[in-house]
């Protein structure tokens, strides 16, 4: 596929972002990399998806300035970097960060449900030197750092750390850069080793009670369509007597 490419792999989809020099993304690749995520949604084999960028450099540069498009542009079902705007979701990513995450690149990365960085990794956000907005960051990066220290990312381009990230909690975990794909497809692993609708429903869980208080989230927890769709399981009955078999349990998806 033009500008990144797909390997599947024992449940879980690396996507690698590959357009020299700085993995800076199109349109054209934004919306082929929505494609490839919402297929994964209708692919029982794809349990969860790492992306990453392709070199050492440059986990993505965000948006590409020389493509000559508008900032308001159409980037597919997924919107700019192919997920982070898909409706109801329901197969996790991990951002596997090779390298520097500007601007777009660090909003698809803050866009993630977790994150691995290399230690030489860096993010920041750039837009407003640029005359252009960090829209997605602006609303992301508050809520992922103390609001002085975020400010400071989005107002003055401060740029943070692989070690900064993970003090924070903005990231899972810090790696050499070596081991930065066995960490990522480790996480995976571990998300894949548990129940499909378990998983799902996790996610709708987060995704619907946000911004609600702890008694209001409970309601609403009971009348979601995937709380009931894995509590009711097959899988449920599965997990349970596995446990009590001391065995590894066979999911079905049901």
């Amino acid at each position: 596929m033009t500008g990144f490419h797909v390997d599947i792999a024992d449940g879980v989809a690396v996507v690698t972002i590959d357009r020299p020099k700085a993995n800076a993304i199109d349109a054209a690749t934004s919306v082929a990399m929505g494609q490839a995520f919402a297929g994964f949604e209708r692919d029982p084999s794809v349990r969860v998806a790492v992306v990453t960028g392709a070199g050492e450099r440059f986990f993505s540069a965000g948006w590409d300035l020389s493509a000559d498009e508008a900032f308001d542009s159409d980037y597919g079902v997924g919107g700019f970097g192919g997920f982070v705007d898909l409706p109801n979701r329901t197969v996790p990513v991990v951002a596997a960060l090779n390298g520097m995450a500007v601007g777009g690149g660090f909003e698809i990365a803050m866009a993630a449900d977790l994150i691995v960085a290399a230690d030489h990794a860096r993010c920041w956000l750039p837009e407003a030197g640029l005359g252009i907005l960090p829209d997605a960051g602006s609303v992301r990066l508050p809520k992922l750092l103390p609001a002085q220290l975020a400010r400071e990312v989005l107002y003055a381009g401060r740029r943070l750390e692989a070690a900064e990230l993970e003090r924070f909690g903005v990231v899972n975990r810090v790696v050499p850069g070596t081991e930065l794909l066995d960490a990522a497809r480790d996480l995976a692993s571990r998300i894949v080793a548990n129940a499909p609708l378990s998983v799902a429903a996790i996610m709708d869980i987060e995704r619907r009670t946000a911004q609600l208080d702890p008694i209001a989230s409970m309601a609403v927890i009971k009348t979601l369509p995937s709380y009931r769709a894995a509590i009711d399981s097959d899988d449920a009955q599965e997990g349970t007597l596995a446990f009590g078999e001391r065995r590894a349990p066979i999911w079905r998806g049901r």
